[in-house]
């Protein structure tokens, strides 16, 4: 089971993550929707393709731009497609 936390609070918890670059890739079901504010910010890899994110929202405070996910990614990362990935500071256990 792999659990991401922030400011005191499970963002996602699954038994299910793909682990890609030594990230736990989150199926999107298992995330807490309600605290991802989607953001305009967009960066590329080469082989996994053009990154979306999400700015954290927990108890008023912002963590921004600390979720992101591939819409498309590459044949390469399809692995990872409809899952999310966190950092800034996000805490990710896995047991």
């Amino acid at each position: 089971m792999a659990t991401a936390r922030w400011n005191g609070k499970i963002i996602a918890s699954s038994e299910d993550t793909v682990i890609v670059e030594g990230n736990h890739y989150f199926p999107l079901s298992s995330v807490d929707q309600s605290l991802l504010k989607p953001s305009d910010t967009t960066t590329f890899c080469p082989w996994k393709g053009t990154a979306n994110y999400y700015t954290l929202v927990v108890d008023g405070a912002e963590n921004a731009d600390a979720a992101w996910f591939y819409t498309s990614p590459k044949d390469a990362a399809k692995q990872i497609k409809d899952r999310v990935a966190f950092w800034r500071g996000v805490t990710v256990t896995a047991a």
